[in-house]
């Protein structure tokens, strides 16, 4: 089982990047695939969620990440995409996908919860 993120990058204020996170060794359908971010002193959090559509959740964002970031999964590619509109500042961080059956626990960002990590993709966002 493996996770690989990739496609961060350093972006002005206002610009758009979209993570990749790349699963292999698992259906991806049969999983959530939540996005993570942790900024330098701050705790990892919960950015946005795909579900499995095994479970009877939904898709989630992070209330600071709403109407700018939207994900989306392709399962022929066994790949979820992050796409990211309206940078700022604060978005700054590593950004890590991880799996899990489910999205309900997606605000609990441990690797207790989420069984396999991809190894980080860094996005620098410039004011």
């Amino acid at each position: 089982v493996q996770l690989q993120a990739f496609g961060g990058g350093l972006v002005q204020t206002g610009g758009s990047l979209t993570l990749s996170c790349a699963a292999s060794g698992f259906t991806l359908e049969s999983y959530a695939i939540g996005w993570f971010r942790q900024a330098p002193g701050k705790e990892r959090e919960g950015v946005s969620c795909m579900p499995s559509g095994r479970y009877s959740d939904s898709t989630y964002y992070a209330d600071s990440v709403k109407g700018r970031f939207t994900i989306s999964r392709d399962n022929a590619k066994n790949t979820v995409y992050l796409q990211m509109n309206s940078l700022q500042p604060e978005d700054t961080a590593v950004y890590y996908c991880a799996r899990e059956r489910t999205c309900r626990l997606i605000t609990i960002a441990t690797r207790k919860i989420w069984d396999y990590w991809g190894q980080g993709t860094l996005v620098t966002v410039s004011s």
